[in-house]
């Protein structure tokens, strides 16, 4: 059965929708609505666009009640939990300003938050797995059986599809087979990240013993941010997250 694909520039990057629903028709729409819904979160989760949930988040004035959209709030919630299972390790907030995500206080059940101190928030190391995560979602409502979502190499496969990826170890390359899951790769010294987006790779307080890091987990988002869980926590540490978040190293 054949399959429909586009690329297109998103995330700062080029994003890669193939899909299967048996028909090109609903394929196409479906992958519109796709791209929309990553339009949508680099929108509502850019930390310099203007009206963007962590513009106003880092624009606001201490103990202010703000109410972000609900999935700023889950990738946020998301963020907290890593903070915590890593001590504090993980942490959008850059070393600019003095706040750090535990001086963000999350409402428990409504997406709404106060901060007690001045934030500079940067979900670069985790919103474009949550995009591609909201890209899979709005493929499969729309009745696609399979497919796989890339984003500059970072990727979700879903349904009855077997992906085959080619993991650069050294001077060798080793095979992976992805199916219903995502891998996120991140590089410490890559030079194409997008010059808004600084997040965990401006910490100076973190000393990383890896440059390079590679997880599959059962979705993108989680598969983004334990790249970085690996490359800045101890091994110790960062195999707890692993086993947390029912991820792997590769």
């Amino acid at each position: 059965m054949s399959s429909t694909r586009r690329l297109r520039v998103a995330l700062g990057t080029w994003v890669a929708i193939e899909t299967r629903a048996g028909d090109p028709g609903i394929e196409g729409a479906a992958i519109e609505a796709a791209y929309t819904c990553i339009d949508q979160v680099e929108r509502w989760m850019h930390p310099h666009r203007e009206g963007s949930d962590l513009a106003r988040v880092n624009a606001a004035a201490p103990h202010t009640p703000l109410e972000i959209q609900s999935e700023t709030w889950r990738v946020l919630k998301l963020a907290r939990r890593l903070h915590d299972l890593t001590d504090g390790v993980f942490d959008p907030c850059l070393p600019r300003r003095e706040g750090r995500l535990q001086d963000i206080d999350m409402a428990h059940d409504e997406p709404k938050l106060v901060c007690r101190a001045p934030v500079a928030i940067d979900l670069g190391g985790i919103a474009k797995g949550h995009a591609i995560d909201r890209a899979v979602e709005t493929l499969q409502d729309h009745g696609c059986s399979s497919g796989l979502v890339n984003a500059g190499g970072d990727l979700r496969v879903f349904g009855d599809r077997d992906e085959m990826i080619l993991l650069r170890q050294s001077a060798t390359y080793r095979q992976l087979s992805l199916r219903d899951a995502a891998l996120a790769v991140s590089d410490l010294e890559a030079t194409e990240r997008p010059a808004e987006h600084q997040g965990y790779y401006s910490r100076t307080t973190q000393h990383p013993t890896r440059r390079y890091a590679a997880v599959i987990a059962r979705t993108a988002v989680a598969a983004d941010a334990l790249t970085k869980c690996v490359l800045l926590c101890t091994p110790q540490v960062a195999a707890h997250v692993l086993h947390e978040l029912e991820a792997q190293s590769v």
